[in-house]
């Protein structure tokens, strides 16, 4: 995964910081780049969750509930075409556009292990704890015959125990995500479990 190293700390211009894409804007961007329909929901996912942690949790004004929509949107926008480019390429797209560096920030934080930037704001580090485990949550949802309905965090729990199931999912990082953030993750689960049933 060192191929992926960023090799910098540093993003964006700050003078940009108001500086913020419309949510039409962004998803714009991601139909563009992204051709899998379930990558695609990933993302519209993450960015339903980061919303709502921004409004549920953090108490934040719209203006900064959409910086936190936009990174969960965007953090994988460059994987399906450029795996071997992932987050550089779309750090690099949004610099190009002058976007908010603190969302570029976020994105480039959301895997420590493989990109080399520490996540340090409360945005950084919710996006970094939402991503794999909403996966893992929704590649669960799908074994499901209820799907989403009924389900508990203790299922989720045990399943992550069972390192055959949805075995790309790095549990490691699920942890990691888990001690960075300082969330509980039966309050996390819960969450996810509530804000993206209905994300498609």
């Amino acid at each position: 995964m060192s191929s992926l190293l960023l090799n910098r700390t540093e993003f964006g211009d700050p003078a940009n910081e108001d500086k913020v894409p419309t949510k039409a804007e962004a998803v714009e961007l991601l139909n563009d780049w992204v051709k899998s329909e379930s990558l695609k929901r990933h993302m519209r996912q993450v960015g339903a969750l980061m919303k709502a942690w921004a409004h549920e949790k953090e108490n934040l004004p719209p203006e900064e509930q959409l910086k936190w929509e936009l990174a969960g949107l965007l953090h994988d926008a460059d994987w399906d075409q450029w795996p071997d480019q992932h987050c550089r390429k779309i750090i690099e797209e949004l610099e190009r556009r002058q976007v908010a560096p603190s969302i570029l920030r976020a994105i480039a934080s959301h895997g420590p292990s493989h990109f080399g930037v520490e996540p340090e704001s409360s945005m950084d580090k919710m996006l970094y704890a939402f991503d794999e485990l909403s996966g893992f949550i929704h590649a669960y949802s799908l074994m499901r015959p209820t799907g989403y309905e009924g389900m508990q965090p203790k299922g989720v729990k045990k399943r992550l125990k069972d390192k055959s199931f949805a075995a790309q999912v790095s549990r490691e990082d699920i942890t990691d995500a888990s001690q960075r953030a300082e969330v509980d993750l039966t309050e996390r689960i819960t969450f996810i479990i509530q804000h993206q049933a209905e994300v498609q």
